[in-house]
Parts: structure tokens; C-alpha cells; sequence
């Protein structure tokens, strides 16, 4: 049976996903029910009905599968099974009940690239010889010299330090990220097997679609050749540059097809590649129609609050997918960088930016992409060194502070740490600060980032501005742009200059913030009809 419907004609409405918002939750970040500190299932549970008030259309859950945590979550040993950190595979499934009874789609992660170092096919391959099935799982080499004590090739880890480790009897093992997350060998049929059966065992039990993690780096190419001497004088850790070899072989684009049609088995599904690659036209290969059904697509958190950047980040985007039956993504911040509020200069400046920015993400066809917090323009926090967790923080010989501070827990109420986070200690402290930004405070305050959000969100479901695939760029002044929906009509523009321009023409339907008279203040987003 179908689970959405698709309308007769020539001219189907379009899929759920196509035009969706969806919210990423870091599940030890989100809510925690038991009063350990972390965030897990249950906490996500008791706060459907914000979610619902706030008016997403989906939920992604950051990996609550069972793990050691050596990367908080995503290095997997077990992935058909929930870790007791986070619940039990009944929280899991009272959860998708209940989100979709809120009208809210449920999408995971999964995490095809690696595994934990505790997962039994690594702990069997350590016990195993070389050339055995048991390695070949992974991705095990000997080492170049004459006592093979040189790693197989100069591959940097994307955490710091080579991407491989010499295990007791003399070869070694590949990992692009930690020591403690080997890689697998995606050449090897039994991964490719059990990939089927994760991604199926967790459709049956009712979830909508899948993230799937390094999207860009399961495959490896033959010989395993050495990265060029330049990529490493540049970046010791991800460059995802066409010239680098650990990322975007060609291969990896049979692994896509694989996913798809296992989603495909189930219509309604959807899966999002974590794709982080240079050119579009890199890019546009893996939202073939037979590949993912929607890729990540990083430009705006890369780009700077400057209109003319923004602009060519949007075309870009919207470049990638030109040939593609996958619409464009947007995404502003999520676990893995710093939030937006802090990159466009934090204080009042970067939330005067982040409010503006919101209306452009929100004003754009296709699909959004909102990471839990923006909405309350939470900012990055200055964590001790004693309270960082990332394995950046060690592998990088405390010279990368890691990502732990975009992933400090929401703040929901009251007016003392935790705010309604927990009933005890937070996994990473919460500032005193955030006193002013919790849920409760923001939802009486009509100003608030959090009104702004659920205002933009609900003209995005109900407006008929908001229809049409397509944008044209309208003649603006220096430091500001105007798109306009092609087939809706919203007109949304955005001004970084230094002082005020004109209003385009139109009715006001939103403003990030003040406007002053007909003009358009820097620092401002509007939108009009």
C-alpha cells in the first residue's frame, strides 16, 4: 500500500518531501526525559506538540543507534537497534506513531561509511589474519616500506592525524574519521547486504526516509592512490576538492542506486545525501533519478551575509539540481558547524543577519532544512576546555575546538540552567544567558526569532506566493537583491548594504525586522506580494 497518496493527471501535485521543511534534531540535545543529561527518544516525544506548533513538516534524527559514543553517535555498533542512552526500540516506535499523528514525518540517519571499532565485524576482523572474509569487510592494507611501517598511503583524517591505524600483526586499517570508526570496504557484498537490511528493518517499522551520512565517501578508488602534495598544504583534514581521492569516486554513485531502489520498495520514502563537494556538476550526479532523492547542498552555510554571495549561492543551488527531478535544498546551520547567528558576527548584529536570512532560506522554492535552536537564534557557546567532547578537540592536539558548541542542549523554560532541558546536569553546560532565549519566553513575545519563524512557516504552507519552482532576479542597489517567485509571485528582498534602499513594490507580507517608512534598513529581509 502506498503511503502517499499521488494524485491522477499530467501535472501531479508534488510529493510530501519536494517542498517540505524538515528539523533536524541532535538527539542529546533536544529534550532528555530520565534525568541523565543527554537528550533521548522519550524527551523528543514530549515535545511533538511544539514541533507541531512551530510547523515543520519532518523531523531528522541524529543516530541513536547503539555506540560506544566515541563520536556521539555515529560511530555505529549496532545499527538495527536503539542505544539505552537514548531508549529502546518501543520509545522508537511510540514515537513515529505519535509524530505522525501530529501530521510530522520521521526521518534517520544512517551511517553507511563506517563503524564503531566495537561493532562485531571490526572486533572480528582485529582476531582475524589478513586476507581473511573478516577483513575484507574493511578496508585493511599492508604498509609501504620494507617493514610495511608506513601507512598505506598520505590520507589525512578528516579528524586530524593519518587516516590510518596499524593494528598487531603489522597491516593497517583505514578510517577517514576516527580511529574508532574504520571504514568499510563497500566493494565486499555481505556490507552491501547488510546496508539492505538496516535500511528496510527501519522502513518496517515506519520511518519516512533516510540522511545518509559522508554521502560523498563510502566508495574508495583503485590503488587507493596518494592524495596530491598541494590538497595537503592546503587542509590537513576535508577538502573535497575533485582532486581529492578520499571523497566522490566514481563508485559511490552505485551505492546511490542501491538506496533507491530499496526506497523505492516503499513508496512514499525519500532519502538525503550529506554531500559535500566543490561544482555542481559534482553534485548533479548524485540526484540522478535513480540516485538520492535529495542531496544537501552546503553553499549558504559557507557563504558570508553579503547579497552578492548569497545570490550566487542560491543560482548555484538552484544550478545543481537544473537537470534533476530533485528540488533544491537550503540549510543555514546544522551539527557540524557553527551556527549562523555567530558567523554573521553574533551579538545583535548576527541576529539582526539571522533573522533576514531566515525570510531568504524560507522565501526559496524546494526544500529547508532548520537545525533545533535557529529558531530561537541560539548563537555558538564558548565552552571550557574541560567540557569539550569532540574527538576533534584530541585529535587535533586541542588546536580544533570541535563542534561542540553549536550542539549545547535547548533551553525550554523557566529561568535557571537547565531550562527545562533536563532534570539534572547537562551533558555540556548551558549558559546563563539563554535565560531570554528559551521556548516560553519566545512564545509570548511577538518580536521574538521564534514568532518570526512560526509567522514565515505558516505563509510558507498557506500563501499562494509561495507556488512556482522557478526564480527571477529583480535590478537592486549595491548590497541588496530581490527574487521573485516565478508561478506564486512573492517578491523577497534583502538588504546588507550599509544604509537603507527602497521598498520594491507590494504588499508587505513579512519583515525581519523594523522597516522604516518604505524603506528597506540594512541588515533586513521582507517579504511582499
Amino acid at each position: 500500500m502506498r503511503r502517499t497518496a499521488e494524485p491522477e493527471g499530467d501535472d501531479p501535485a508534488p510529493l510530501w518531501w519536494q517542498r517540505a521543511v524538515f528539523y533536524q534534531i541532535y538527539v542529546r540535545s533536544f529534550a532528555d526525559s530520565d534525568g541523565d543529561g543527554v537528550g533521548d527518544l522519550e524527551g523528543i516525544r514530549s515535545r511533538l506538540g511544539y514541533l507541531e506548533l512551530l510547523g515543520v513538516d519532518a523531523l531528522w534524527l541524529t543516530p541513536f543507534f547503539r555506540s560506544p559514543m566515541a563520536d556521539h553517535g555515529y560511530d555505529v555498533s549496532d545499527p538495527r537497534a536503539v542505544d539505552p542512552l537514548f531508549g529502546d526500540l518501543a520509545a522508537f516506535d511510540r514515537l513515529v506513531a505519535e509524530a505522525h499523528g501530529h501530521g510530522i514525518k520521521v526521518t534517520i540517519d544512517v551511517v553507511p561509511n563506517h563503524t564503531s571499532d566495537e561493532h562485531p565485524w571490526f572486533r572480528a576482523a582485529l582476531l582475524a589474519p589478513p586476507n581473511s572474509r573478516e577483513r575484507s569487510r574493511y578496508v585493511f592494507r599492508d604498509g609501504r616500506g620494507p617493514d610495511g611501517s608506513v601507512p598505506p598511503n598520505n590520507w589525512p583524517s578528516v579528524f586530524g592525524g593519518p587516516a590510518w591505524t596499524r593494528v598487531h600483526d603489522g597491516q593497517w586499517y583505514l578510517h577517514l574519521f576516527s580511529p574508532r570508526q574504520p571504514d568499510l570496504n563497500w566493494d565486499n557484498s555481505e556490507v552491501r547486504a547488510d546496508l539492505v537490511e538496516t535500511l528496510r528493518f527501519w522502513l518496517d517499522r515506519g520511518v519516512d526516509g533516510f540522511r545518509v551520512d559522508v554521502a560523498d565517501g563510502m566508495a574508495k578508488p583503485q590503488g587507493l592512490p596518494d592524495m596530491p602534495e598541494y590538497l595537503l598544504s592546503i587542509d590537513r583534514s576535508a577538502t573535497h576538492s575533485p582532486a581529492d581521492p578520499r571523497f566522490d569516486a566514481d563508485e559511490v554513485h552505485e551505492i546511490h542506486r542501491l538506496i533507491r531502489k530499496v526506497a523505492d520498495e516503499y513508496p512514499g520514502s525519500m532519502a538525503v545525501g550529506e554531500i559535500w563537494v566543490e561544482t555542481d556538476e559534482q553534485f548533479a550526479r548524485y540526484v540522478r533519478p535513480d540516485e538520492l532523492h535529495l542531496g544537501f547542498n552546503f553553499t549558504l552555510t559557507t557563504t558570508d551575509f553579503d547579497a552578492d554571495a548569497v545570490r550566487r549561492a542560491i543560482d548555484h543551488s538552484l544550478e545543481a539540481v537544473s537537470r534533476s527531478p530533485s528540488p533544491a535544498t537550503w540549510t543555514l546551520s546544522n551539527h557540524d558547524v557553527d551556527r549562523h547567528v555567530t558567523r554573521y558576527g553574533g551579538g545583535s548584529q548576527g541576529l539582526r543577519r539571522a533573522r533576514a536570512m531566515a525570510l531568504v532560506q524560507l522565501g526559496l522554492p524546494g526544500v529547508v532544512y532548520l537545525y533545533n535552536g535557529e529558531e530561537l537564534g541560539l548563537p555558538n557557546v564558548s565552552l571550557p576546555d574541560w567540557a569539550l567532547q569532540d574527538p576533534l578537540w584530541e585529535r587535533t592536539g586541542h588546536t580544533d575546538r570541535g563542534r561542540d558548541g553549536s550542539r549545547v542542549p535547548l533551553p525550554w523554560e523557566g529561568s535557571s540552567v537547565p531550562f527545562g532541558f533536563s532534570a539534572g546536569k547537562p551533558w555540556l553546560p548551558v549558559p546563563e544567558e539563554w535565560a531570554g532565549l528559551t521556548v516560553e519566553t519566545q512564545l509570548e513575545d511577538p518580536e521574538s526569532m521564534l514568532s518570526l519563524y512560526r509567522h514565515a512557516l505558516e505563509l510558507r504552507k498557506t500563501h499562494a506566493g509561495f507556488g512556482g519552482t522557478e526564480l527571477e532576479w529583480y535590478g537592486a542597489p549595491p548590497g541588496c537583491f530581490a527574487y521573485r517567485r516565478k508561478g506564486g509571485g512573492l517578491i523577497c528582498a534583502l538588504n546588507t548594504s550599509g544604509g537603507p534602499v527602497p521598498l520594491p513594490p507590494g504588499e508587505v507580507l513579512l519583515a525581519s525586522g523594523p522597516l522604516d517608512g518604505t524603506d528597506l534598513p540594512p541588515e533586513t529581509a521582507v517579504w511582499l506580494v
